[in-house]
């Protein structure tokens, strides 16, 4: 089989390739690990291109290494996952062969190499490599509105000490500058770890300034904020006590690598004992390409929930794609689309105190995941039009001065950003106070009792507007809200110990009965059953939305125009379900300098 046609095989419900951030301001065009899955402006075309035929195991080669890979006297680099981690001589042979090492990553027993397309084919013939893919990039996921009555963090604030102090979280994105809100009382910084990951410049700041508005929702102390200081409210974030650990991996632009990734996540590991960390916030993330199960940044992300770390990533915002036909649905990224991770979308809170009102964002990606059809989003947080931590003179700052949020006299210390990038910190800031309160606690039973204790108030149908003026239906389905809206005050109230593991459940059709049923993911590597997923799950509750795990296409669930659920003749139906597609045109998308949604 030649290469070419194992990549069409593998491309089977999977065209997408780039990592992006959310609604968060994010400029136009990132085509890397983006920090917040921005608004997706531009998903380049996955068009197959001529291939040489490379003989061997051709399985072992991604879907879009081919792309890379054009001409025998070209090179590429490329991410070689092994089984096991290959021997000085082994790598001596590789670069005698032609291939220059990049990096080492033990976590997940490969190696990032530059090597000459020819020789892709012996390194495929080697049995002890376990799969080839390119080294992609990836970009930032992207408002103001209060989260804090809608997730109640106030209440939860009142009722208990816990403000995340002694919790490390470490924050892979585009760096963490000096801010005086992540100071603690005596002034000194709670950023206690400063490392660039980004290739040719290994200075830590945040010349971007997504990941300093990320750490503000996690830990800023909103000192520089209030009446006091000339402005409306105090611009606080979930847990103001937690110590930083900053760990960059995007550019000035907002893009990164799959490398620069998974190194992030490997240090974050090897620095967990000696910092206490005990969560990770991804708000990045890439197309999906593969199987979680090759995936490298995937495989990444689950050592380190294996290592006892919580890892919260941004769904992406990429709810509004309509270009294959299904409306949003499908549209989760990568690592976002492995079933151990706490996968986040967004909300907007409608600027009332109350979160009845609340709805989703139009913009915040969908589920089911690409080629495993795992429930994704696992719950979903306020992401619209928030406020936090402002990096002056960033790219950000640069591009989207309007978004800055000034005092009454002064110069401006805050900034306003939307996107699942945004709904992602609180989330982490909420692990942080439940691993302050009871340090035992271990990422499976954080998951699930996050999940189980998610709010399930919201109404069936919902719609949105953007700046331009254009208007966004939405459905509420577990696709949607996963199992809920978060909500701190009941996760801290709440004693549950789940044992086993929580991975996120799987959907299922039958081509026969024209049915999606839900059932328990199972893993090779992971072992047992999920603890919490079911018919009767109290996760998922016992409403119309929530309840039984068997839907049919016309169920007020999923409306009867659903194209994920509909006739097979539908676009959208064999994208989500397993035609092959191979291009990507976004329609309706978080379009840049949209400043969140109405």
């Amino acid at each position: 089989m030649s290469l070419k046609n194992a990549a069409m095989k593998l491309m089977n419900n999977s065209d997408k390739s780039q990592v992006k951030c959310g609604r968060e301001g994010r400029p136009p065009n990132y085509r890397a690990f983006s920090a917040a899955w921005g608004r997706v402006v531009g998903l380049a075309l996955l068009v197959l291109s001529a291939m040489p035929s490379y003989a061997g195991s051709t399985a072992k080669f991604s879907a879009d290494l081919q792309q890379r890979a054009t001409g025998t006297n070209s090179f590429v680099t490329v991410i070689v996952q092994f089984r096991q981690m290959p021997t000085d001589s082994s790598i001596k042979t590789m670069q005698l062969g032609g291939a220059a090492i990049k990096s080492k990553l033990h976590t997940i027993h490969a190696v990032t190499m530059r090597v000459p397309v020819s020789m892709l084919a012996n390194l495929a013939k080697d049995p002890n490599v376990a799969y080839i893919t390119p080294d992609r990039p990836v970009s930032m996921t992207w408002g103001n509105e209060d989260y804090s009555t809608a997730v109640e963090a106030d209440v939860a604030a009142a009722q208990f000490a816990q403000d995340g102090t002694g919790v490390g979280v470490a924050i892979i994105d585009s760096g963490v500058a000096d801010h005086g809100d992540l100071r603690d009382g005596s002034g000194a910084s709670r950023v206690v770890y400063s490392q660039s990951f980004v290739a040719g410049d290994a200075t830590t700041a945040d010349k971007f300034g997504h990941g300093t508005h990320v750490a503000g929702l996690i830990g800023g102390t909103g000192v520089n904020s209030g009446t006091g200081n000339g402005y409306q409210a105090k611009y606080a974030g979930v847990a103001p006590n937690v110590n930083i650990i900053n760990l960059r991996v995007l550019d000035q632009n907002g893009s990164g690598t799959d490398s620069q990734v998974i190194a992030a996540i490997q240090q974050a590991i090897a620095l967990q004992s000696t910092y206490n960390i005990r969560v990770i916030n991804m708000s990045l993330g890439r197309p999906v390409f593969e199987s979680y199960t090759l995936d490298p940044v995937c495989q990444a992300v689950e050592s380190a929930w294996q290592a006892g770390i919580v890892v919260v990533v941004a769904a992406g915002n990429r709810g509004r794609d309509n270009s294959m036909g299904t409306h949003g649905f499908a549209t989760i990224g990568a690592p976002a689309n492995d079933p151990a991770v706490i996968t986040v979308g967004a909300t907007r809170t409608m600027g009332t105190a109350t979160r009845v009102d609340d709805a989703i964002a139009s913009y915040s990606s969908r589920g089911p995941t690409l080629v495993d059809h795992l429930v994704k989003p696992d719950l979903v947080a306020p992401g619209n039009r928030l406020v936090s931590l402002r990096v002056a003179g960033s790219t950000l700052d640069t591009k989207y001065s309007s978004f800055e949020v000034a005092p009454l006299v002064g110069t401006p210390k805050y900034f306003r950003l939307s996107g699942t990038s945004m709904a992602t910190p609180l989330v982490s800031g909420a692990v942080a106070l439940m691993l302050q309160q009871n340090p035992s606690l271990t990422p499976d039973q954080v998951k699930a009792r996050l999940m189980k204790t998610a709010w399930k108030g919201f109404n069936q149908y919902t719609q949105s507007w953007d700046g331009y003026g254009n208007t966004y239906h939405n459905q509420y389905d577990i696709f949607t809200y996963g199992a809920g809206y978060l909500d701190i005050d009941a996760a801290l109230n709440n004693t549950d110990l789940a044992a086993g593991v929580a991975l996120s459940p799987t959907a299922v059709y039958d081509p026969i009965s024209g049915t999606v049923s839900i059932v328990n993911t199972t893993s090779v590597v992971w072992g047992g059953a999920s603890v919490v997923w079911g018919a009767t799950s109290v996760v998922w509750g016992n409403s119309v939305v929530w309840g039984a795990n068997e839907f049919t296409s016309n169920s007020v669930v999923w409306g009867s125009t659903s194209v994920v659920w509909g006739a097979s003749s539908v676009s959208g139906f064999s994208v989500v379900w397993g035609a092959n597609s191979t291009t990507v045109s976004p329609m309706s998308a978080f379009s840049d300098g949209d400043d969140g949604e109405n």
